[in-house]
């Protein structure tokens, strides 16, 4: 049987929703949203790529099909992106673990813009279990890709405060599963990076019940987060507020970062250049997400949360984040 055969319906899928940019990459289009208060939600011609290093794409960084991204575990719908972690190609169960980024309608990367904004996203999280993580993410990569062969259309580029690439400001909006999540500036003065963060957990705040199955926000169904970027010339705050259900729920305030390395200042200025939206689905075989889910951080176990157990219990496990809006504070939820 051939590859394509296997992902039949998957591709249709893909071939329905394909925006036209300077590269011959089929970029999976992607309907989102820029506010403002006085004119409301503009839709942008948006789509995604694959970052550059895509193990189980068969097409070169730039010239990828809707089969690469279906192997590589992603598919859109008008306003909705959904990752696989897992993809099967005939016998086997292939770690995909996909990262894409957010293009505008010239094949260059969307900059957003947020020192004193806000971004909002519908999240599904149902099925991304203990030891995984669904990100969406804010890297302050060139809009261009960096001049790198082919360039954002081709996924180049790519940065952040781990210094992955090369060193750059990353604002992790959110890095999650069904049971915890934090958000975390990790701003960077030059090379010298937060690598560690400066991030809010409400588990580990005490908040035990706020993000949870069954709980505040109820992590078995969809919710809105919109994390607002506070501050008038510097930022000042870090927003969080959910909505479900129609219910509003503040998520927590961050008015303070490590100045060492640029501080919450430095973040601010980072979102006011313009940033990168990254999104992405993963497990860690290092450390299986302690740092996020597990002790004092969240009521995953260790033994739950690594690789081998998530591959065979979950391996269905996958993120979906749609309806992704920016702009101005407040412009992004209204009806």
């Amino acid at each position: 049987m051939s590859f394509k055969l296997l992902y039949t319906g998957l591709i249709g899928s893909l071939l329905m929703h394909v925006a036209v940019t300077q590269s011959s990459e089929q970029h999976p289009s992607l309907l989102t949203w820029k506010c403002t208060t006085s004119g409301g939600c503009v839709q942008q011609n948006t789509s995604v790529v694959l970052d550059k290093d895509s193990k189980y794409a068969q097409g070169g960084a730039g010239s990828r099909t809707a089969a690469d991204y279906a192997a590589m575990g992603v598919s859109t719908s008008d306003d909705a992106v959904t990752m696989y972690h897992y993809v099967k190609s005939g016998n086997t169960l292939n770690p995909a673990s996909p990262r894409i980024y957010l293009l505008d309608s010239n094949g260059e990367y969307v900059m957003m813009k947020l020192l004193n904004q806000e971004l909002s996203v519908d999240v599904d999280y149902s099925a991304v279990p203990c030891g995984e993580n669904g990100a969406f993410y804010l890297s302050e990569m060139k809009a261009d890709g960096g001049g790198s062969s082919g360039g954002a259309a081709a996924g180049q580029g790519y940065c952040d405060a781990q210094c992955q690439g090369y060193c750059c400001n990353e604002m992790d909006i959110l890095e999650a599963n069904a049971r915890a999540t934090a958000l975390t500036p990790h701003p960077c003065n030059g090379n010298n990076c937060d690598k560690a963060g400066c991030g809010y957990n409400p588990y580990a705040s005490g908040q035990r019940n706020l993000w949870a199955t069954g709980g505040t926000v109820d992590t078995t169904k969809p919710f809105t987060v919109v994390t607002q970027f506070v501050g008038s010339g510097t930022l000042t705050q870090i927003k969080r507020i959910y909505i479900q259900n129609g219910r509003q729920t503040n998520g927590g305030t961050l008015s303070s970062c490590n100045d060492g390395q640029g501080g919450l200042a430095g973040m601010g200025q980072a979102l006011g250049r313009g940033m990168v939206l990254a999104m992405s689905i993963w497990n860690d075989a290092a450390q299986q997400m302690a740092w996020l889910d597990s002790g004092n951080n969240g009521p995953c176990t260790i033994q739950e949360s690594t690789p081998a157990n998530i591959q065979a219990q979950h391996p269905d496990t996958h993120v979906v984040f749609s309806n992704i809006r920016w702009g101005d504070i407040g412009s992004t939820t209204k009806s």
